[in-house]
């Protein structure tokens, strides 16, 4: 079996409208594992019983579970390895549900000087949604990289079912 590679676009490779997306559905083991990671334990993601006297009515995503959907696609698409994260801004609009599948766009709005770019981020779900929506600064890299991607074994193993809920 081949690893998979990652490449990186240059700051010079960079344009204004250029785009990158990544899709994704939230399972249970998602909330679980961003939990465990996190320590954000509200009820409002794990206890089903609690969540259904919200108005989400059910449990949800975690927030910034969409947001580190965007990370992703910074350090591993647009721009890609050797970008550096310097700010976000973001607002949730919508809940996130288990079986929701997201679509994360970026596109690149504006370059600034030194290898700066502003980024439009924005998730929706599959009613095409808006659930998650900001912008954010990087510093894209100045040097081609072609890097394999490393391959993640995770810590925690969560059965995908209900019973995971309380």
């Amino acid at each position: 079996m081949t690893s998979a590679v990652l490449h990186n676009q240059t700051y010079s490779e960079m344009a204004v409208g250029q785009t990158a997306t990544l899709v994704k559905q939230l399972t249970q083991n998602d909330i679980t594992l961003f939990g465990y990671m996190s320590g954000d334990i509200n009820p409002a993601h794990f206890n089903r019983e609690y969540a259904k006297n919200t108005m989400f009515k059910d449990v949800i995503a975690h927030g910034m579970w969409s947001g580190s959907l965007i990370s992703t696609v910074l350090g591993t698409q647009l721009p890609g390895p050797g970008t550096i994260y310097l700010a976000q801004s973001l607002k949730f609009s919508r809940p996130v549900y288990i079986g929701d599948e997201i679509t994360v766009t970026v596109t690149v709005i504006e370059k600034k000087e030194k290898n700066r770019l502003v980024l439009e981020c924005k998730c929706v779900n599959q009613k095409n949604e808006i659930v998650t929506a900001g912008t954010a600064e990087v510093i894209a890299p100045s040097e081609k990289l072609t890097i394999d991607a490393p391959v993640l074994t995770s810590p925690v193993f969560v059965q995908e079912s209900a019973s995971s809920i309380n």
